[in-house]
């Protein structure tokens, strides 16, 4: 096995040449869709189509500003031609529900309720003589002795049981008595049929069959009396074709018609007797007056078809408002119907030529912000993911906008503005939120019908509520916060209008409401950032705050396979967020850049002098391959960095925090043994493969990262020392042109220095040691003189050399900086 295979350095077999090829040829693919310019147009064209769509053209509506109570500030108007005034919506929703209690239900007569009664009272009572034939049959059966009256007896329980009529056994009771007493005691051959027709079953078939007749004539409904709202009916008679209004009182419902038969026949019958009665009747009575839905809604719907929208007219020439006057409740009514009026008589051109002139100040808009990006904020504009990803969040608010603008109860302000803005200041900066503000606030103000007070409170809000997520921290921002202050920019500009307007507590009530629920709706900002995150690959705080947390099982494998880079990873992550900070630069981003940039360390955490103990494992190599396997830890990051999914701007730091530098302790080495074989070396073999940093974020690291390891390599660190390795470092960085594609300014790179030079004297500042740990530090030192490893020497040798030139500064060794 070959050194380069044992230190993992030599290239797998199973990765072959194609697989590379291909993983190349599809990362040029992506990159060539995101920069293609025909994608990008289609994309500016269909966001431009997205907000013309949503003017709304087919209402046409005239935008009327003022409120009752508010002075009229335009000069005189009159009236261009003759229109009517038109009622207002609170009159005109009176008038229908007078009609729609005026107008009677309507009912209609049903001929053929007499003659289906008389049928089922006709087959009740057939049905009820089978039962009374075999009640005389067992009685027969039981005087004769020679006959068993068991069987007889049986067939009248089973007949009485399966009988149509419902009586309870007192009342089956009392018929069967009766029916005894007159019937079957009294039957004679010749005057059978007299008997039967005096049983009291028929005569109370009978009597029923008046009082049907009676009540039909007065007339049954089919509804309850009670549900009733109205205290007539109309009544009609579709055979004789006549129709008549009928007063309810005068009519029976069900419950009634039961209650009358029950007191009729009690004034007659014994108590059993008109309980049967009146459950023969329930079971044959019906209604013949029958309600009709169909006519009386189509009745309703005629009346209300008469009512007028209208209430007078404006002649032309008249003056319907002056300057300075109030606008009180009729003339707002004027106003609003001489828009009305001219949306109705508005000629095809006219409304093509508003259309127009609504798209036209639609691209005005908006070209000022596609101008921002273009010259600012290019980046974005040319990236046609990042591109989609702000205009999709800039089209969700405008066609939001365009649909509340259609509901005339709802108010414009619950339309959640600020999180299109918030959600870009997160994902980009604030410049890009603010721009939006302006962009959206001028935008969803046309579309309200040039809204000034929407414009201006939404420019307000949304401006107060993106600067308060300009540096994410805390969950608590979004949830209490952000809403808090939109809600309060909002409510100071809506009442600083009302007072202007001199509105009422209502109307401000009603608005405050709309601009809660459009406080509540800024909690949705959290997913929908997540959304965006996952769909456009795009990285923001929230995930950054996410990777800081060393606890991730990836930075805790940092901290166990290479304790010492850990560290160092850390201290350097400090250095960048603060230095960061002091030029404004992003200091998250830094700090979570600093916590991986050696991740690849963790290959061979044992050839990196922050790791080792005792031990040089360099003296076994060549200086060539000590170069390969310090420069191999960038790689090796960024497979790692791959492989657990860190976002692409993190990577970046792993690639480029050594930028092109050469590993100097090792460039020299070689040197020196190139002397003596006298053999040629190549210097591109002890630089590192870049690329150099291009952001400030990445070129505060590739500082941070060599003068941290520097300043631990230094013995005995002072503020004199300290300021002059700073100095050398930066220099040396810069002078080698790491920094020349960075947009770092020496005023920043000064700003830059004097940080890390307060944080490094801070933390190597000297102490005073007492006695006793003046003997262990003493006895420390010496052994770590004996087991100081060759390396050591060596740099001892060359700082002598270097201090007894003048220079204070402790050897810029590059095999420390890795």
């Amino acid at each position: 096995m070959s050194i380069l295979e044992k230190l993992g350095l030599a290239p797998k077999k199973q990765r072959k040449v194609p697989v590379i090829g291909e993983k190349k040829k599809q990362q040029e693919q992506s990159s060539s869709l995101q920069n293609n310019i025909y994608i990008r147009s289609l994309i500016i064209l269909g966001f431009l189509g997205v907000l013309i769509a949503s003017i709304p053209q087919t209402s046409f509506k005239e935008p009327i500003n003022y409120s009752i109570g508010e002075p009229w500030r335009a000069d005189n108007l009159t009236a261009p031609f003759t229109f009517p005034i038109k009622k207002d919506q609170e009159t005109i929703a009176m008038e229908r529900e007078n009609i729609r209690d005026a107008t009677l239900p309507i009912y209609n007569i049903d001929p053929q309720a007499n003659v289906q009664i008389q049928n089922r009272l006709d087959s009740l009572y057939k049905s009820l003589e089978p039962v009374l034939n075999s009640y005389e049959q067992w009685q027969i059966a039981k005087e004769d002795t020679a006959t068993d009256s068991r069987s007889d007896s049986l067939q009248f329980v089973n007949m009485k049981k399966n009988a149509p009529l419902d009586f309870s056994e007192d009342t089956w009771k009392a018929l069967i008595t009766h029916y005894e007493q007159t019937v079957i005691q009294n039957k004679t051959a010749a005057s059978s049929f007299n008997v039967r027709n005096e049983f009291v079953l028929n005569v109370l078939k009978q009597q029923i069959t008046d009082i049907t007749t009676q009540l039909l004539e007065e007339g049954i409904i089919d509804t309850s009396k009670s549900a009733l709202e109205k205290n007539k009916v109309i009544v009609r008679d579709l055979k004789e074709r006549t129709e008549r209004t009928r007063n309810v009182a005068n009519l029976y419902d069900i419950k009634e018609s039961i209650v009358f038969t029950q007191q009729t026949l009690s004034e007659t019958f014994s108590e059993d007797i008109v309980s049967a009665g009146t459950r023969i009747f329930e079971q044959v009575i019906q209604p013949n007056i029958l309600f009709d839905p169909v006519e009386t809604q189509s009745h309703i719907q005629e009346a209300l078809s008469e009512v007028s929208t209208t209430q007078g007219a404006v002649a032309q020439g008249q003056v319907i408002i002056r300057k300075g006057d109030i606008v009180t409740e009729e003339k707002l009514t004027m106003l609003e119907s001489l828009a009305e009026a001219r949306s109705q008589n508005a000629t095809t051109m006219e409304r093509w030529l508003r259309y127009g002139g609504d798209i036209i100040a639609v691209i005005a808009i908006v070209t000022i912000f596609f101008f921002y990006l273009y010259l600012y904020r290019r980046y974005i504009f040319k990236n046609n993911a990042l591109l989609l990803l702000v205009l999709i969040a800039m089209s969700i608010i405008c066609i939001g906008s365009s649909i509340v603008y259609e509901l005339d109860t709802i108010s414009s302000y619950i339309v959640p503005v600020a999180i299109a803005p918030i959600i870009l200041t997160i994902i980009f900066d604030s410049r890009v939120g603010l721009l939006a503000t302006i962009t959206l606030a001028l935008l969803t103000g046309l579309i309200d019908g040039n809204n000034f007070e929407h414009v201006t409170a939404t420019t307000v809000a949304c401006s107060l509520g993106l600067f308060s997520v300009r540096d994410i921290k805390k969950r608590s921002q979004f949830f209490f916060t952000t809403p808090g202050i939109v809600f309060l920019s909002y409510t100071i500009v809506v009442i600083a209008f009302s007072m202007t307007a001199f509105q009422g507590w209502t109307a401000l009530a009603n608005e405050l409401f709309f601009i809660a629920i459009n406080a509540i709706f800024i909690l949705f900002t959290y997913p929908l950032i997540l959304l965006f995150e996952k769909t456009f690959n795009v990285t923001t705080d929230f995930t950054l705050l996410e990777l800081s947390d060393t606890n991730l099982p990836l930075l805790k494998d940092l901290m166990t396979k290479a304790p010492g880079s850990f560290h160092h990873s850390l201290q350097v992550s400090n250095l960048a967020e603060a230095a960061a900070g002091a030029i404004g630069a992003n200091s998250l981003l830094c700090r979570v850049g600093g916590l991986y940039h050696d991740i690849g360390k963790m290959e061979n955490p044992g050839y990196f002098t922050e790791n080792q103990t005792e031990s040089n494992e360099h003296d076994k190599l060549k200086p060539r391959m000590s170069a390969l396997v310090i420069k191999a830890h960038v790689s090796n990051g960024v497979k790692i960095a791959e492989e657990h999914k860190l976002p692409e701007i993190i990577i970046d730091f792993i690639k480029t925090h050594h930028g092109t530098s050469l590993i100097k302790f090792f460039w020299d080495k070689a040197q020196e043994n190139a002397d003596e074989d006298k053999k040629e070396i190549r210097e591109e073999d002890f630089r590192y493969d870049g690329p150099l940093p291009q952001t400030k974020e990445t070129g505060i690291l590739l500082l941070a990262d060599c003068i941290e390891a520097s300043s631990r390599a230094m013995k005995d660190p002072n503020y004199q020392k300290l300021e002059n390795l700073i100095d050398k470092m930066i220099e040396t960085r810069v002078s080698e042109g790491q920094l020349s594609k960075t947009p770092l300014t020496f005023k920043d790179l000064t700003t830059i220095k004097e940080t890390f030079l307060n944080i490094l004297v801070g933390i190597y500042h000297s102490r005073v040691e007492y006695p006793d740990e003046e003997k262990e530090s003493e006895s420390t030192d010496q052994s770590s003189e004996d087991k100081k490893p060759e390396r050591s020497k060596i740099s001892e040798s060359k700082q002598a050399e270097e201090q007894e030139e003048g220079d204070s500064t402790p050897p810029v060794d590059e095999y420390y900086n890795s």
